[in-house]
C-alpha cells in the first residue's frame, strides 16, 4: 500500500506513505486476496502516486504532454529506506584437521607506477579456529559520506525574499540580488486562526517555489492540475524545508522557507529540476489543514434510509452499526452520507486520510477499525490498494464527509472472505473522509 511520486521534497526517509505502521497490515479488513478481480490502473494515477524513489523520475498529468517544466510536482515520497548491513565472515569456519588450521590470506597491492608486490601470510599454527585472521572492515571498507546537518531554524536572515499575494493563492516570490547567507528560515508571513501542527499530524499544504540561485520557478500546486501536498509532518517523509517548517504553525498560516541545501536535496541537488548542488530554495507554504492521527470528523448528521444498516456515533471509539432484519444481501454497492464535507470532492488518483470501522452487514458484528488503533488510514483512491467498494464509493465524495458504504462480497473480498469477514459477506463501513491531496 505504498505511494511515490517526484517533486520538490520527497528525498527523506519514508515512512509507508507517510504513515506510521505497516499499511499492508493495516488495510481495511486485512490484505486483499491474490486471486480477487484486478484493477487496471492508468498510468497517469500511478505517476501522481509514484515517488521519489529515483532522482529524475517525474510524472506526466493524466491525458497530457506537458513539458518537464510545466508539469506540477509532488512532495511526497513514501519509499522506505532499506536497512544495511555491514559483510560478515563466519565466526566459526569448518576445521581442517586436528593437527592445525591453514590459513590462507593472500593480499595484492596494485602499487600505481612502481610495480607488483605480493604479499603471502604463512601458515599459523594456532590450533584455534575461531582465531583466524579476518579483514580490518576499518581499513577495507570504502568511505560513505555523511550527509550535512540541517542548521536549527531561524525566523530571520540579513537578506530575505519579498513575498506578495494572499493565503490560498499562488504567490509572487522576488529573489534579492545577492547571495543567501545559508540560513534556514522559517518566517511566519500572515498567521491562521486553525490548531497547530504537531508532530506525526497530517497536514496538507499548498506551495509556490523558487531556485534563489538561478531565479528559476519550482512547480507549485497552484500549477494547472496541482494538488495540495499532504503527509505526516515531522516523519520525514519530505525534504527538511517542508517536514520541519510546518512544525508548531497554525492551520491557515502563510510561510516563508529559505532553505539551504542541508534543508532542501543535500549535495546532490535535484538535476531533473535543474537544482544545482550548492542551490538555496525558497518556498512559500499555505498550511490548509491538519489532522492528529486519531482525529474525526464533526457535523450535522442525516440518520440513513430505513433499508441501510443504522450507524451509532461513538467519537473516537469504533461507531455501532445496527443490521437491517431480514435484509438481504445487495448485489449493487449503496453509498449514504451521514455528514456532508464542505471541502473539495475526491478524485480518482488522490491520496485520502480517512478514519474507519468496518462490521458485518448480517450481525453488525465489526471486524476492523482505525479508530481502535488510533491511527488514520491513508491510500490513493482508484489505485486498486483498497477493495473495489471503496474505490467506487470514495470516489466523488467531499473532504470532511461521513459515508456509510454497504459493500456487496464481490465488491469485497469475494467467496473467499478474508480473516474475521465470511466468504460471500455483505460489509459495512462508515468512513470520515479527513483529507485529500497528492502525497
Amino acid at each position: 500500500m505504498t505511494e511515490k511520486t517526484p517533486s520538490p521534497g520527497g528525498a527523506g526517509t519514508a515512512a509507508n506513505d507517510g504513515s506510521v505502521g505497516d499499511q499492508a497490515a493495516s488495510r481495511p479488513g486485512g490484505p486483499i486476496a491474490a486471486d480477487r478481480e484486478s484493477i487496471v490502473v492508468p498510468p497517469a494515477i500511478l505517476a501522481q502516486q509514484a515517488g521519489w524513489a529515483q532522482p529524475g523520475d517525474r510524472p506526466r498529468t493524466a491525458g497530457g504532454t506537458k513539458t518537464d517544466d510545466e508539469a506540477p510536482q509532488i512532495f511526497a515520497s513514501n519509499v522506505r529506506k532499506s536497512d544495511t548491513s555491514e559483510a560478515g565472515y563466519d565466526e566459526n569456519p569448518p576445521g581442517v584437521g586436528k593437527l592445525g588450521v591453514i590459513l590462507g590470506t593472500v593480499l595484492a597491492v596494485l602499487l600505481v607506477g612502481s610495480g607488483i608486490t605480493l604479499y603471502m601470510v604463512n601458515k599459523d599454527d594456532s590450533k584455534d579456529s575461531a582465531s583466524a585472521a579476518k579483514p580490518d572492515a576499518a581499513q577495507t571498507a570504502p568511505p560513505t559520506p555523511s550527509a550535512e546537518p540541517v542548521p536549527p531554524i531561524k525566523d530571520s536572515a540579513k537578506v530575505l525574499p519579498t513575498v506578495t499575494g494572499d493565503f490560498g493563492k499562488k504567490a509572487d516570490i522576488q529573489v534579492p540580488g545577492e547571495a543567501s547567507d545559508g540560513s534556514f528560515v522559517v518566517k511566519v508571513l500572515s498567521e491562521g486562526s486553525g490548531p497547530k501542527v504537531e508532530k506525526n499530524n497530517w497536514t496538507s499544504v499548498d506551495y509556490t517555489g523558487k531556485d534563489w540561485n538561478t531565479g528559476k520557478d519550482i512547480p507549485s500546486s497552484y500549477d494547472d492540475k496541482g494538488k495540495p501536498q499532504i503527509f505526516q509532518a515531522g516523519t520525514d517523509a519530505l525534504i527538511p524545508a517542508l517536514d520541519q517548517a510546518v512544525i508548531g504553525k497554525k492551520a491557515g498560516s502563510r510561510l516563508l522557507v529559505v532553505a539551504p541545501p542541508a534543508a532542501g536535496f543535500g549535495s546532490q541537488g535535484k538535476p531533473d529540476m535543474s537544482i544545482g548542488a550548492k542551490d538555496d530554495l525558497i518556498f512559500v507554504i499555505d498550511i490548509r489543514n491538519t489532522n492528529a492521527p486519531d482525529a474525526v470528523v464533526s457535523g450535522t448528521v442525516t440518520p440513513p434510509p430505513a433499508d441501510f444498516p443504522q450507524v451509532k456515533d461513538n467519537g473516537k471509539k469504533p461507531a455501532e452499526i445496527t443490521p437491517v432484519a431480514g435484509a438481504k444481501d445487495p448485489t449493487e454497492l449503496k453509498t449514504h452520507v451521514l455528514i456532508k464535507g464542505t471541502g473539495p470532492a475526491v478524485e480518482k488518483g488522490e491520496k485520502v486520510v480517512v478514519q474507519y470501522t468496518g462490521a458485518l452487514a448480517k450481525d453488525g458484528k465489526v471486524f476492523d477499525s482505525s479508530l481502535s488503533k488510533g491511527q488514520a488510514f491513508s491510500f490513493a483512491v482508484g489505485g486498486g490498494q483498497v477493495i473495489q467498494g471503496w474505490d467506487q464509493g470514495l470516489a466523488g465524495q467531499t473532504v470532511g464527509s461521513r459515508v456509510e458504504l454497504v459493500i456487496p462480497a464481490a465488491m469485497g473480498y469475494g467467496d473467499k472472505g478474508q480473516g474475521d469477514i465470511p466468504p460471500g459477506a455483505t460489509l459495512v463501513f462508515v468512513v470520515d473522509i479527513l483529507d485529500a491531496g497528492q502525497g
